[in-house]
């Protein structure tokens, strides 16, 4: 699902831009989905503005199904230059599990072959996040 954001021209320049999008959306679904895990892909053109806001997963309450042939689909047909990818933690702890690092580590070995570099992945929680890049997991 592709998810059109008022601003086209909206700049990523640090996790904290990430965060207040994707605590925008959530508000805006019901109790229910919150309690999901969603997983995103911001697709960035050469200036880091975003291009597209696609939700690749919506998951169940502790997991979602991420492969990287979902994630870089349209990310390669719109010629995006890199891509940040997100997800929600609805625990509220964004400390990522052994999966998330996993789905990292896969996703930036494709980014790499496809020359769409994965710029960072961030784990959102209700009042918190984690950027994988300041943590030095990317």
């Amino acid at each position: 699902m592709i998810i059109q954001l008022s601003d086209k021209q909206k700049q990523i320049s640090k996790p904290e831009d990430v965060y207040k999008v994707l605590q925008a959306l959530l508000v805006l679904e019901d109790e229910v989905d919150r309690e999901k895990e969603h997983f995103w892909v911001f697709q960035l053109d050469t200036r880091h503005r975003i291009k597209a806001l696609e939700l690749v997963s919506l998951g169940i309450l502790n997991a979602s199904l991420v492969h990287p042939r979902e994630v870089f689909t349209r990310a390669i047909a719109s010629l995006c230059n890199g891509i940040l990818v997100a997800h929600n933690h609805p625990s509220g702890d964004p400390t990522p599990s052994q999966d998330d690092l996993l789905i990292t580590k896969r996703l930036k070995d494709a980014g790499i072959l496809l020359d769409i570099p994965l710029i960072d992945h961030i784990i959102c929680t209700e009042d918190n996040f984690l950027s994988f890049k300041d943590q030095g997991l990317i």
